[in-house]
């Protein structure tokens, strides 16, 4: 089903996580869209009240009355419906002791146009999701890791352009054919393909194919011993570069693990680390057993020592020891690898927090140099580099990242949005920081401050509000010494905001 729907003078994007009226934007929380879209999509059904709430707080216990209080709000944005359909009354009927059902006319619209990406003067490619074709749904991690691994590989070439991982992930499980992909992402180029495991073997099925003209530009099989896979991962590799470069350019080997548990605990982990704070602690579990399986298995530490940066940046842990045993992990990460480029940069983000900002440059640099695709890379030095006061440099870069990774992570939207405030561009910080990808807990204080600069108070004062229930503690003063500002201006520029807004001193 697409995902947006007219109704009245109103026009729901639930995916852009946009309500429009008369084609004004309208302003209306996270909750909010999460609860009306539930409704929308389901017109003249009645949702139980249980359901409305998994839909707004999927996994978290809450009481009835929040529910209550967002439906309230919700009739009150929406207003009477003057929609004959259902006798001119509210939009959202209650059904009492069981639940609410959505009264009006719905129109699907189709799904909004995306503007085609120019192609890059380089030969592009995205690596799609492998396909399991095991009988075990538990497999599925091993074609995940085979399609991560294959997109890193492929990404250390620096003749070649190629997407991100969490771009191609929003293709799993789904049939498109392969020009519109390779629209969507703005390449030309598309490596897809199928993986079986049992009995301790291992079958692979990839093809590379022009999405320009349809062909095929190379197909193999490979049927090998489980121990071979990172052999075959080479191959492959090697094979789609002298395909597309006509020449074998090898860059440094890179580190793999000897431990094949340790490999699959790495690779659910990589998905589980930033969602919340109950998966960041799974995570944790797992990178910790990867790591004692495999002691020399730089990825496992790198993952770590990013999962305890998390916890006292995002999720509320104490910062010691977090901020200690997280640089001493990516240190250890680059001592065993220092040929991958995401121990580099992670190492450097960490050095930032530290205020060790020549080495923290150097790793940077280091990064990109073994890595020039390296999308998250290039996304968190956007952040740096805007608190060092080069505002329109950290905006370029995480447009960058955002080329090379079009459907990312919800962090590159807060990166976004707190450049744009840096920027000065208030509306545009306030449409980054309200969209779905990002209208979460650490938004809320930049999205707060750009509401204040904006002369909308009342608005501002609500999303503070709605921040300090989950940050009780939080501070301007302890905060600023927690970030890697090294330009005062732009420093003061937040304070302001953060004044402005309401939020303690």
């Amino acid at each position: 089903m697409g995902s947006r729907f007219a109704f009245g003078p109103f026009v729901l994007d639930s995916d852009a996580g946009t309500l429009l009226r008369n084609d004004v934007p309208v302003a209306v929380g996270y909750r909010g869209l999460k609860l009306l879209a539930a409704l929308v999509e389901r017109p003249g059904e009645i949702l139980e009240k249980a359901e409305l709430m998994d839909a707004a707080w999927p996994g978290t216990a809450v009481e009835e009355g929040n529910l209550t209080v967002q439906i309230s709000q919700l009739r009150k944005l929406l207003g009477p419906s003057g929609d004959a359909s259902n006798g001119g009354g509210e939009w959202i009927a209650t059904v009492p002791r069981v639940g609410y059902r959505f009264t009006g006319a719905i129109e699907q619209l189709g799904s909004a146009k995306r503007k085609p990406l120019p192609l890059p003067d380089k030969p592009s490619i995205a690596v799609l999701p492998f396909v399991n074709f095991s009988n075990d749904p538990e497999q599925d991690s091993f074609a995940d890791g085979l399609t991560e691994d294959l997109i890193t590989d492929l990404s250390r070439i620096s003749g070649l352009f190629v997407i991100a991982r969490n771009s191609t992930f929003a293709y799993k499980g789904k049939a498109m054919d392969v020009r519109g992909i390779a629209e969507d992402l703005g390449v030309r180029y598309l490596l897809e393909g199928s993986a079986r495991r049992a009995a301790g073997r291992v079958r692979i099925n990839a093809q590379l194919v022009d999405a320009a003209s349809g062909e095929h530009l190379w197909a193999e099989r490979f049927d090998r011993s489980l121990e071979d896979i990172f052999a075959v991962q080479d191959e492959v590799t090697a094979t789609i570069v002298e395909a597309l470069l006509g020449r074998l350019r090898a860059p440094p080997p890179r580190n793999r693990p000897k431990n094949l548990e340790a490999y699959d605990l790495c690779v659910r982990a990589r998905k589980l680390i930033d969602d919340s704070p109950q998966t960041a602690r799974e995570a944790h579990l797992m990178l910790t057993r990867a790591v004692s399986l495999d002691p020399g298995y730089a990825e496992a530490y790198r993952w770590l020592a990013m999962n305890h940066w998390m916890g006292w940046v995002h999720w509320g842990q104490p910062i010691e020891p977090n901020r200690g045993i997280a640089l001493e992990l990516a240190r250890k990460a680059v001592a065993i690898d220092p040929n991958d480029a995401g121990c580099h940069w992670v190492l450097a983000n960490l050095l930032a927090y530290e205020r060790s900002f020549d080495e923290a440059d150097a790793e940077f640099a280091k990064a990109f140099e073994l890595d020039p695709n390296e999308a998250d890379a290039w996304a968190t030095l956007a952040d740096i580099t805007t608190l060092a006061g080069r505002v329109e440099e950290g905006l370029e870069q995480i447009r960058k990242a955002f080329r090379l990774n079009p459907f990312p992570a919800s962090w590159y939207y807060l990166t976004l949005g707190q450049a744009q405030y840096a920027a000065r561009e208030y509306e545009a910080a306030v449409e980054t920081l309200r969209r779905d990808e990002t209208y979460r807990t650490s938004s809320r204080r930049f999205l707060a401050a750009s509401l204040a600069q904006l002369g909308r108070l009342d608005e501002a004062r609500a999303e503070v509000e709605l921040f300090l229930v989950s940050n009780p503690h939080f501070t301007t003063r302890f905060w600023v010494t927690t970030e890697p500002f090294r330009d005062a201006a732009t420093l003061d520029h937040f304070v302001d905001g953060f004044r402005k807004a309401g939020l303690p001193e």
